[in-house]
């Protein structure tokens, strides 16, 4: 059910998966990141989704509104350090999306050599 780095940076471009972000848009922009990261941003490609947008979803067909994709779309969610995106990743399993956790999230990607990222 989760997703490690070497993957994720393996499937960046592959169009079958959407790597959701879940931090707030501040995170996600760098304008507002978690100051023990040494580089802020996003991983590129990743759409922002906060996960508090999705958790008073009260509906399936809410989830798939905010969401804007089809049921089964395969989708790799991640925050700061994973607590988030695990939520997420409830959230979007019930509501019938193949969802997987990136555990490591930006607190793992901010610091692994060469890895891209987008502001």
């Amino acid at each position: 059910m989760n997703v490690d780095a070497a993957e994720l940076a393996n499937r960046l471009t592959d169009p079958a998966l959407t790597v959701l972000d879940v931090r707030s848009e501040a995170e996600y922009d760098g304008s507002g990141g978690v100051g023990c990261d040494p580089r802020q941003g996003h991983i590129p490609g990743a759409r922002n989704l906060d996960v508090g947008v999705l958790a008073r979803c009260e509906t399936v067909e809410q989830v798939h509104e905010v969401v804007g994709l089809p049921e089964g779309a395969e989708i790799v969610a991640y925050c700061h350090s994973g607590s988030r995106s695990a939520l997420a990743v409830q959230i979007l399993r019930a509501a019938g999306y193949e969802a997987r956790n990136y555990e490591g999230s930006w607190h793992e990607w901010s610091r692994l050599e060469g890895s891209p990222l987008e502001t």
